[in-house]
């Protein structure tokens, strides 16, 4: 293992945004741009570790919200951190649990694009859903999905439990607000935010010096601001200056729900505020247009369950769009999903094969469908990094997204 936490840059494109690197971190290197492959509760759904490994992802982010409720920090901590617990050598990501300040509170799933037209309201909820997520300055009361029992997080608490489950990369505690909360609400939520990320700097630096017998972790600061272009760039300004008892952020991430069509535009407002020196993680992102838009407005690396959710409702991708394979014309498709796909699933099995599973509600479904999703980003990623590095990078982007979205026009 190495000892400390950096970040290299690389080629980079003609504007001067988005570009290559390596992360290297206490558990390995990170070439970017990359996707990282999201195991929420220490697992990617339905897929063993080392079959992650072995479809190409270089990073798994974990979710310190839920591996807080279920089995707790400590126990992850007792087992040697989240890699050692669940077997995953390379290096590892946790999320504050900022998305459940949205989430719960809201109870809207994670979306790029919201259907915002008209609205603008600060105590919005999605229907059907209850409020379990209340957010003052200091932090959040939750009261759990799972039995219902109350809990505070605030930034020091989310700093203890992600120390705990002792990840390379973790994020500062923010408040994730949705496109529907007034202006006067996103300014006051950036505020709380940065309020939080001074908090996080000051709890981060105390646990770093009272673990120092642990690989140093390093610490993300979340920029928000919504699809307002001044408060993006103030938020982004603002943390890249902050220091705290000596304590600088190690990198960035972007957060809050984003107008997809405006995905680009939002990050670059983000980007060009940021040191070119430190990596950029999107948080939540994974279809193939958002990819190109993300990099090529500067972002390093990204993660979204998406593939993986997906992939259990039968839904695959290919380089000709997305399908759904549990359809009466795969039945007899004696074919791999995509015939140059050099995945474990395409390699040994057929779409009527799959059919067959997803009918017969068999698990083993879900796990071939999972391998080939996370396979096809993570390639996807990997092929727009040599992209930049050729100078490819526009050639590859009209091709790839002229191809994949052809169905759509």
């Amino acid at each position: 293992m190495s000892a400390s936490f950096s970040f290299s840059p690389g080629a980079v494109l003609p504007d001067g945004k988005g570009r290559t690197g390596v992360i290297d971190t206490p558990h390995g290197q990170i070439r970017t741009p990359a996707f990282v492959a999201v195991g929420t509760k220490a697992t990617v759904k339905a897929v063993l570790p080392e079959s992650v490994a072995e479809l190409g992802a270089q990073a798994v982010l974990a979710n310190a919200y839920h591996l807080f409720l279920q089995p707790g920090s400590d126990i992850v901590d007792a087992a040697g951190g989240l890699g050692a617990f669940m077997n995953w050598p390379g290096p590892t990501f946790t999320d504050s649990g900022g998305f459940q300040v949205m989430s719960l509170g809201a109870g809207f799933k994670k979306v790029l694009a919201m259907d915002t037209v008209g609205l603008a309201d600060d105590d919005v909820i999605a229907e059907g859903k209850t409020r379990l997520a209340h957010v003052d300055d200091d932090g959040v009361t939750f009261t759990s999905h799972l039995n219902g029992d109350r809990h505070r997080f605030t930034p020091e608490v989310s700093m203890r439990i992600q120390h705990e489950l002792g990840a390379d990369i973790m994020f500062a505690f923010d408040e994730l607000t949705t496109l529907m909360n007034t202006r006067a609400y996103q300014e006051q939520s950036v505020e709380r935010t940065h309020a939080w990320a001074v908090r996080c700097l000051a709890a981060h630096a105390e646990l770093t010096a009272a673990r120092s017998h642990k690989p140093y972790q390093a610490l993300f600061a979340v920029v928000q601001g919504a699809q307002y272009e001044d408060l993006r760039r103030r938020a982004a300004r603002d943390l890249a200056e902050l220091e705290v008892a000596g304590q600088a952020f190690d990198g960035f991430g972007i957060g809050g729900a984003l107008e997809k069509e405006n995905l680009g535009t939002i990050v670059g407002w983000v980007t060009d505020e940021l040191p070119f020196d430190k990596p950029r993680h999107l948080l939540g992102i994974s279809e193939p247009d958002d990819f190109f838009a993300a990099i090529a407005a500067g972002a390093d690396t990204f993660d979204c369950v998406m593939p993986s959710r997906v992939a259990r409702n039968a839904a695959l991708y290919t380089r000709d769009g997305r399908f759904n394979v549990n359809t009466a014309r795969h039945r007899r498709a004696f074919e791999p999903i995509e015939d140059d796909c050099d995945c474990y699933t395409c390699a040994h099995y057929t779409r009527a094969y799959l059919h067959h599973l997803f009918k017969a509600k068999e698990m083993l479904a879900s796990t071939l469908s999972t391998i080939h999703n996370e396979r096809f980003t993570v390639r996807l990623v990997d092929d727009i990094r040599a992209s930049i590095e050729t100078g490819d990078f526009e050639v590859f982007r009209e091709e790839f997204l002229g191809r994949f979205y052809a169905g759509r026009r």
